[in-house]
This record gives structure tokens, C-alpha cells and sequence, in this order.
């Protein structure tokens, strides 16, 4: 069975996860990104966003094609300076293991990453400069965090 059946399950927990947790993703999203970089109503925008993509998707089982990265999306990063390609799993912080690609949407790559659309050319920002890519594919991965909860709890 393909995962991605499970996907508008998993953004309508994911919803009820935020708003059960949203004072602790506040604090985190606080003490995790500087002044400068911080958004008004983070929280608010992306919540709005995963309503949006289940709105679109309400007919469906499942979300087949994702246009912008989610937490639970693998986003696929082509650098245009070398045309090598990196794959992120944006997660949750406390899913994060950035030596398997899995980052927080909190940390500083994942940020920038969050909510970017499928083909965008951004700028990101590292401590030794920017680089510059694109958004070549986002995929749903989400299930492979419920899995991966299975075998801990086996």
C-alpha cells in the first residue's frame, strides 16, 4: 500500500498536534530563530496552509501531489552552483537526525525551507553565505515517522 494514503490523517493530526502544542512550538520557535528572521504569526500561516491543502484535497483519500513543503514532506534541493541535489525530510524537532536528512522545520535550513513551492529558486542562507537552488520535487513521507515509532516502541 502506498503511504502517501495515509497523508490527510496525518495533516489533520498534524493540526491537532500544533494547537495542543502550540505554546511549547512558540517557545521553541522563539529561543530557535533570530530576531530578524522571526515571522509574525508563524504558527497561524502554516496552519492556514495544511487547512488549505486539505481543503483542495477533501474528496480524496490522500494527498497525491504536494505543492509546497510541509513538515512530513521530503523536499529534494538541486544547488544551481555544482547541480548536485540533497534531499531534507522536514520534521518535528524532536524527529530531527540531520546525519539521515531528517531536520526540524525549527532549525535554520528547515525554516527557510517550509512552505516553499515545488521549482522555486531561493536563496539559502548558511553561516559561511548564501546558496542558491531549487525545489525539485516534494514528496510525503510522513508515514515513515509513525513507523519508525513502531519499532522504538516494539
Amino acid at each position: 500500500m502506498n503511504h502517501s494514503n495515509f497523508s490527510r490523517e496525518f495533516y489533520k493530526q498534524q493540526l491537532v498536534y500544533i494547537d495542543e502544542n502550540i505554546k511549547e512550538l512558540t517557545t521553541l520557535y522563539l529561543s530557535s530563530t533570530p530576531v530578524q528572521e522571526r515571522i509574525k504569526n508563524f504558527f497561524n500561516l502554516y496552519v492556514i496552509e495544511v487547512e488549505d491543502l486539505l481543503s483542495k484535497n477533501r474528496n480524496k483519500g490522500f494527498i497525491s501531489l504536494f505543492p509546497k513543503v510541509f513538515i512530513g514532506t521530503k523536499v529534494t534541493v538541486l544547488y544551481d552552483e555544482d547541480n548536485e541535489s540533497e534531499d531534507f525530510v522536514i520534521c518535528f524537532p524532536e524527529q530531527s537526525d540531520p546525519d539521515r536528512g531528517y531536520i526540524s522545520f525549527l532549525s535554520p535550513v528547515g525554516r527557510q525551507l517550509l512552505l516553499r513551492k515545488l521549482g522555486e529558486q531561493l536563496s539559502l542562507r548558511i553561516p559561511t553565505g548564501d546558496l542558491q537552488m531549487t525545489i525539485k520535487d516534494i514528496s510525503y513521507v510522513g508515514d515513515l515517522f509513525e513507523l519508525e515509532e513502531q519499532y522504538k516502541e516494539a
